[in-house]
């Protein structure tokens, strides 16, 4: 279950990391800001300032930072790629010189077309003579489209597509770029670029019985994947997935706006159902020929993830139990389908899946692991034999970004100095860890191909994307990006800074909290509340982070009310013991937590403890339903978008990794379902949710309607027609934060 998240005033000068502007100012020049930056205030505080507003925020999206676009490392490592108005420009690591045009956009004129292509997204083959560049793109699912996709001869400069039969989702070159495999009605292609051929791997795809090359909707959602196939690194075989989802229950939506509402139907395995039966094949390019991987003969399992190791004909397959809780990887051999264990790891809890697995060389490999109590990182051997701990300490490891053969480094991202921020670091194979990473926040790093340069982005809670180009031993080169344009205009509209603080509650935990104050705060007056909560497993609303400023909340602090976000037991970034607690009990501490925060903040003497708010959208609906029910009483006004309000009603591969099967832990789903506590129900409450949502399904509003009834509790509806879990598009989102706006000023207040 996932949500894509949708002070500049002069403290900005004292809470952005000196280190980054040492980089480009001095002593003085600092000393100046600073002295211009009370001026600015002196004159802003005496005119009336422009305030932050769901038309500047949501409808015309007036503070989207400056980013680096579409940005790529050539295999020479020393120039890297950057969309630029349609453009692909190249640009050198080293001067930062714009060298090239790879792709000019005017010259994108498909035939029998008028206007050029739009490039929001590419790949260049191996040799980098041609790019892949998908356009006229259709969203299936959240995550998953299709695309009439082209290809772009930089030579001889041609656009051709590259199918006329349909079109096409997940396609890629092979390593020698002279074919593409792709993926059509649910049966995988390779087209060859030389004779212009287009070969059929498979021919038994069958919407919602078989698929080929790409993934059902519970692995997209929940295992983060939906390419399904992959070149050998010599181009000899494609490895590919098979979903037989046969035997998985239909779930069915209906889609307004005609006569007679449509009827659309896909595969939905809720929690205890069936799940698709998977299977691994490579298929031979030279003699078109398919055999089958060995993966067990248990057919209630998963397969997350598979491979290519360091040699061509060798795949790594990541096998783990329905239970979610021991993890195997195996090794195939690709001619003859044969596999061994060469990695096993079982957890009490369960195992979460990342795409760590790094293979450093034909006989090593990196995976991550919390066998200690905290993500670390190990170097294993592809014999199985040989386990070396690489990091380690009371924090967690949080991305490998990748491993450099010539100078035997890992790079990796980590919550090294606070559970709040993203470091970069590097450790060799010996365990010696660097830290690279100079500013206190977020930072984000896309390396180099040969690791001799990194892009870093930069953020923290009140900084917008600060870019440099450094070294590899974390040296800055220059500065690309600082958004000072955008740090000024929100300084302009009287922007607060996002504060963090620790809440200690009366079980004796230390909660994270972040929290924007009104402007003008006077201790003397009572402010209402609204805290705002996601608190599933494993995430973290309270981070070191830009995360788009926070904006909506900065305009709800304008208008009076404080806000106020909490991360409870259960999300991420402390270790698994902190992380793992709320197992099969998922909604329990995490409530007991909001609820503690919420009676800290009603005894503080600015708060006014009758008007205190919680908003969720997901799990975080899900958890503003069950703190306005089962923690009824501190809780005034609640906001709930899209909630799972009974845990039968969700996908299986989540709500089973946290809560077992239903009939496994029946107390466990009855216990911390909502829909079962709405005879608690006080205060105003909002439940809100997109009649189209695969994800979350209205189902789970429909039915707690129903139950809201039956308890005769009174409440405000908003049912958003044939929107999906993210409600956007045309005018919705706009006119979805501005009910839930106008909701909270009026009951807050």
């Amino acid at each position: 279950m996932k949500i894509n998240s949708t002070d500049l005033y002069i403290p900005i000068f004292l809470s952005l990391q000196i280190s980054n502007y040492i980089l480009n100012y001095n002593m003085k020049k600092i000393l100046s800001a600073i002295l211009i930056g009370l001026l600015v205030f002196n004159i802003v505080a005496q005119d009336k300032e422009k305030t932050f507003t769901l038309e500047n925020i949501v409808k015309k999206s007036e503070f989207r930072p400056d980013i680096v676009s579409g940005l790529k490392s050539l295999r020479d490592g020393k120039h890297y790629l950057s969309i630029e108005e349609g453009n692909i420009l190249v640009y050198s690591y080293k001067s930062g010189e714009l060298t090239d045009t790879l792709v000019d956009a005017k010259e994108l004129i498909p035939k029998e077309a008028t206007k050029p292509l739009k490039v929001k997204e590419y790949s260049l083959c191996s040799n980098e003579e041609k790019v892949l560049i998908p356009a006229e793109t259709e969203n299936i699912y959240r995550h998953s489209t299709k695309s009439s996709y082209y290809i772009w001869d930089i030579s001889k400069k041609e656009l051709n597509a590259l199918s006329e039969n349909g079109k096409q989702r997940l396609a890629d070159f092979s390593p020698d770029g002279t074919k593409v495999a792709f993926v059509r009605n649910n049966n995988l292609f390779i087209k060859d670029l030389e004779n212009q051929s287009e070969v059929r791997i498979t021919s038994d795809g069958e919407d919602r019985h078989i698929i080929n090359g790409t993934t059902d909707w519970v692995y997209e959602e929940e295992f983060s994947f939906t390419k399904g196939f992959f070149w050998s690194p010599g181009g000899k075989y494609i490895a590919y997935y098979k979903f037989d989802e046969s035997n998985v229950v239909e779930y069915e939506m209906q889609m307004w706006g005609e006569l007679y509402p449509e009827s659309y139907k896909y595969k939905y395995p809720k929690a205890g159902e069936s799940n698709s039966r998977v299977s691994i094949h490579f298929y031979d390019v030279e003699n078109k020929t398919t055999i089958s991987a060995d993966i067990g003969q248990e057919a209630d399992q998963y397969i997350p993830r598979i491979k290519w190791t360091k040699k061509s004909d060798r795949l790594a397959v990541q096998r783990m139990n329905r239970l979610q809780n021991h993890l195997e990887i195996l090794l195939v051999d690709a001619g003859s389908g044969k596999s061994r264990v060469i990695y096993d790891e079982t957890n009490k809890y369960y195992i979460e899946i990342t795409d760590h697995l790094t293979f450093t060389d034909e006989e090593h490999f990196l995976i991550t692991s919390e066998a200690d109590g905290y993500n670390h990182i190990y170097l294993c051997s592809l014999d199985g034999k040989m386990t070396k701990q690489l990091s380690s300490g009371k924090w967690d490891v949080t991305d490998i970004k990748g491993f450099d053969s010539k100078r035997k480094l890992i790079f990796f991202e980590a919550a090294k100095s606070s559970p709040l921020n993203r470091d970069l670091l590097s450790v060799n194979l010996k365990g010696n860890m660097k830290l690279l990473s100079a500013g206190t926040g977020t930072n984000n790093a896309n390396f180099s191909s040969n690791y001799d340069y990194y892009i870093n982005t930069y953020t923290d809670a009140n900084t917008p994307p600060y870019i440099t180009l450094n070294r590899y031993n974390g040296k800055v080169v220059r500065l690309l990006k600082d958004n000072k344009v955008l740090m000024d205009k929100l300084q302009d509209h009287a922007y607060q800074n996002r504060e963090f603080f620790t809440i200690h509650t009366a079980e004796g935990v230390d909660l994270n909290a972040w929290k924007i104050m009104p402007n003008e705060f006077d201790t003397s007056k009572q402010y209402p509340v609204l805290m705002y909560v996601y608190g599933g497993p494993g995430s973290q609303t309270v981070q070191n982070n830009w995360n788009d400023g926070q904006l909506w909340y900065q305009m709800l602090a304008q208008q009076g009310i404080v806000c106020i976000s909490v991360d409870n037991r259960g999300t991420g970034g402390r270790g698994e013991e902190f992380k793992k607690m709320t197992y099969l009990q998922l909604g329990k501490y995490e409530t007991i937590d909001q609820v503690s925060a919420a009676s800290y903040l009603a005894a503080l003497p600015w708060v006014d403890e009758e008007h205190i708010g919680i908003f969720g959208w997901s799990y975080g609906g899900f958890m503003a339903s069950l703190c306005m029910t089962k923690g009824a009483g501190i809780f005034d006004v609640g906001v709930a978008v899209a909630p799972v309000t009974n845990w039968k009603y969700y996908d299986n591969i989540y709500t089973e990794r946290f809560m077992r099967m239903p009939i496994e832990n029946p107390d466990g789903y009855a216990d911390n379902s909502p829909i079962n506590f709405t005879d608690q129900l006080t205060g105003k409450y909002m439940l809100v949710h997109g009649t189209a949502d695969d994800n979350v399904h209205v189902q789970n509003t429909i039915d707690l309607i129903s139950a809201l009834v039956a308890s005769d509790k009174d409440f405000d509806l908003m049912l958003y027609p044939n929107k999906n879990h993210g409600i956007y598009g045309g005018n919705t989102r706009y006119h979805l934060f501005k009910r839930i706006t106008n909701f909270l000023v009026e009951n807050l207040k």
